[in-house]
């Protein structure tokens, strides 16, 4: 009795890695419109990506020093005293006296800032790339993200995505 040829399940390896090539391809071209977009906006509130970043990144309740905003930020501590220069220029942050450590300063975010880093949120979360998805097709592209991600974001992020 011969036995039955039982066909591979799923693309052959060469077909998977051109799927996987080209859905990594699209992420990377649907993460750099957004980011356009994004930059566009952040520039209409008078402000650079990397200065709204930077805001973005200041806990409004919780003060913190410089050092620990560039380990956010993942960037060299010089360039942040940049970043912070503009942003306390703009009335956004102000230095001040670390109670617990007087040799340091701390970044604390003004009124204003609270303010703009509302306006910055809204910048960050628009969606307008997704709007021909049903909700359907945005759920399982949601799902899709977050199991590709292993569950996780460059920030630190919750179940819904969002920082």
């Amino acid at each position: 009795m011969s036995r039955p040829i039982i066909a591979p399940v799923g693309p052959e390896p060469a077909d998977r890695a051109r799927l996987a090539g080209d859905a990594v391809r699209r992420i990377m071209h649907v993460a750099a419109a957004l980011r356009h977009h994004q930059d566009l906006d952040i520039a209409t509130l008078g402000l650079t990506p990397a200065v709204a970043r930077a805001l973005y990144q200041l806990d409004p309740d919780r003060p913190l020093p410089a050092r620990e905003l560039a380990d956010q930020l993942r960037c060299d501590r010089s360039n942040v005293t940049a970043l912070v220069d503009k942003l306390e220029q703009a009335g956004l942050v102000e230095r001040r006296v670390d109670p617990t450590d007087r040799r340091q300063k701390t970044l604390v975010v003004t009124d204003a800032g609270r303010r703009m880093r509302e306006r910055v949120h809204l910048v960050l979360s628009d969606s307008r790339l997704l709007t021909r998805l049903d909700n359907e097709e945005l759920a399982a592209l949601r799902d899709l993200v977050w199991k590709v991600s292993d569950g996780g974001c460059p920030e630190d992020c919750g179940p819904t995505g969002q920082p």
